[in-house]
């Protein structure tokens, strides 16, 4: 029997057109996506049914850590793709898509929906419906992820009966938007529509033969002129990069390609930690006033006399500019060059970058810096000669400095939001193979994603051949919020260390002695837990013991986990948190603190 299609357009194109399914498949594999995470359910059945034959459909824990371990496949592969069911699984993926937006990630979050034919008078199961209501809903999900500023659309069929939908082409254009805006977006796919005929797509040969439309932005010479103007007369220039550069590997290497030439030292914002090698010897580490436990902090403060600032946030953000603490150097220096972008795919910083790197100047005459911590962190690191000291969140980070320095196998640190979050800031992080040497969600901070993270970035380190480390640190209350990933190393055969810091209670922003800040038991036993995960675990109060564990860890495969018996007291504390506590006593009046907090940015003071 003829289709109507057949007989407006003919057999052979009737025989050409795919399926939705397959013109997904296509699209999610043509922006580099081999596999999707996710969690099963009826009206995702076909989805996962159609994607199955081209994709690794991988499962997650739940619907929150599938989003998770998306947002961390955006970050370390350029797109991530997340399937759910109708409702019940996509709407556990709002705080994901949360993040998503804030961090820049474009994840793409498919959810299966009930068939057009279904749509009627009669609520369907999954639906957020009252028994009272006077109408059927079905567009929750749909307002919800638009609430978030999100992309959304509800996939269609046909219209005309001789005339296939168009489907496939709204997918691909959902996506291609995703990518090039650097956001999340949000689609249903009515489960009729999978294994219906959709429009055949012609793809582009690659990404970069997509007509995204020029940049029509003009003035990159004027504004190169102005650089060079003000290079001319600086004797210390500095680069300060911010996080949108993470998913720009062409501006990154004309970034640093433009550094070495010229001899100009980088320094990144807290949020940009990761991106670049801060074992490069013109890096000056991560910046953030007060905050900077590096070597490259004094530098900055007292030697640089011209920044050039690029790609940082558009809008001033608190966390990333030292609280908004007024101690930020660069966020208040005079002579600056911004270059925020505002091209798609920051083509305008591109143009000028390629301009500046042929720039006829004399190279300048920086020095690398000797040892990228600070003379105070040195000489503590000096004391690190009583092995036996107790390890804790206030000297780890230098103590895997140390690790990391012996070691030229990068370490890529996933540290959970929390004490282990701010404790990483002092962290030096080598380059990894896989682009990232540090991966969190710094401006989000949503407790739970460490090792979904984690699990995206074994998963690539093992696709990769690479012998890159995956080094998750993370509180007890962290862990047990999310210990059920742990299944899917052992599935996965990914190999991971994490450094699992138990002082029993949730610390940072503890008020009281509650009992919601309990999170953990003395009696609990991890070390069962990670057996049973046929894993490996160490246990361990000094930096002795903390050093022999951490190497053993690297030598075996698996799960690894180091637990150090941290206590939750102020002298224990990292350094970044320390300033944190006492500016957020200062603002709430406490005198003792306001006279103490006085006299630490005395210095920025004097020097401003």
């Amino acid at each position: 029997m003829s289709t109507s299609y057949e007989l407006n357009f003919g057999n052979k194109y009737n025989e050409s057109l795919p399926t939705l399914g397959e013109v997904m498949g296509d699209v999610i594999q043509f922006f580099g996506g081999e596999k999707v995470y996710g969690v099963g359910g009826d009206f995702a059945a076909n989805l996962i049914a159609a994607l199955d034959t081209k994709l690794n459909v991988l499962p997650s824990s739940n619907e929150m850590h599938a989003g998770f371990s998306a947002c961390a496949q955006a970050e370390v592969s350029g797109m991530g793709f997340c399937l759910t069911t109708y409702m019940v699984g996509s709407l556990p993926c709002v705080t994901a898509a949360g993040l998503a937006v804030t961090e820049s990630l474009p994840v793409v979050f498919i959810s299966g929906a009930p068939a057009e034919s279904e749509i009627s008078n009669q609520a369907i199961h999954h639906t957020i419906h009252p028994n009272a209501s006077w109408k059927t809903q079905y567009d929750n999900a749909l307002n919800a992820y638009t609430a978030l500023g999100i992309k959304v659309e509800r996939l269609q069929g046909d219209r005309a009966s001789s005339q296939p939908n168009i489907a496939g082409n709204r997918f691909y254009h959902l996506v291609a938007h995703a990518y090039k805006t650097k956001q999340p977006v949000f689609i249903e796919v009515p489960r009729d529509l999978v294994f219906a005929k959709t429009q055949l797509l012609k793809l582009p040969a690659t990404i970069n033969d997509i007509r995204w439309g020029e940049n029509v932005l003009c003035g990159s010479q004027l504004i190169v002129e102005s650089i060079v103007s003000k290079l001319r007369n600086a004797k210390a220039p500095m680069l300060y990069l911010g996080d949108k550069l993470k998913h720009n590997q062409v501006l990154k290497k004309l970034i640093i390609d433009f550094a070495e030439k010229f001899s100009i030292p980088f320094a990144t914002s807290w949020f940009a930690k990761g991106i670049f090698d801060e074992y490069h010897p013109l890096s000056l580490g991560a910046y953030n006033g007060i905050f900077t436990q590096t070597q490259g902090r004094e530098y900055i403060e007292t030697k640089v006399d011209y920044v050039l600032d690029v790609a940082t946030s558009i809008f001033a953000q608190d966390t990333n500019t030292a609280f908004a603490t007024g101690t930020h150097k660069i966020e208040n220096f005079t002579n600056k060059t911004l270059l925020k972008g505002g091209s798609v795919l920051e083509r305008d910083i591109i143009e000028v970058f390629e301009l500046l790197i042929d720039l006829d100047i004399s190279p300048f005459s920086f020095q690398p810096l000797n040892n990228t911590q600070s003379s105070v962190n040195a000489a503590k690191i000096n004391t690190y000669k009583n092995v036996h000291e107790a390890i804790d969140f206030n000297n780890l980070a230098q103590v895997l400095n140390e690790l990391q320095q012996e070691d030229q196998t990068p370490y890529v640190y996933l540290p959970e939001v929390g004490n282990s979050y701010f404790c990483s800031y002092g962290l030096r992080v080598r380059k990894s193979n896989i682009g990232r040497g540090w991966l969190t969600n710094p401006w989000y901070g949503a407790m739970g994603t460490a090792l979904p993270y984690a699990r995206t970035v074994t998963q690539q380190i093992k696709e990769q051949g690479n012998k890159d480390r995956a080094v998750v640190i993370i509180g007890d209350g962290g862990f047990h919020f999310q210990s059920n990933e742990l299944i899917h190393f052992l599935k996965d055969q990914t190999d991971v260390t994490i450094i699992y810091m138990r002082n029993n209670v949730f610390h940072l922003g503890k008020s009281g002695d509650g009992l919601i800040y309990h999170c953990n038991h003395s009696d609990f036993d991890v070390h069962n837990l990670v057996k049973a995960y046929q894993g490996m675990s160490y246990v361990c109060q000094s930096i002795l013991d903390f050093k022999k564990s951490f190497k053993e860890a690297l030598n075996h495969k698996g799960i690894q986990l180091i637990e150090i018996l941290a206590k939750p007291t102020e002298d224990r504390q990292c350094n970044e948190l320390k300033l944190l506590n006492l500016y957020i006593k200062a603002n709430n009046g406490n005198s003792e603190a306001k006279r103490e907090w006085a006299l630490l940015t005395t210095y920025h003071k004097d020097n401003e």
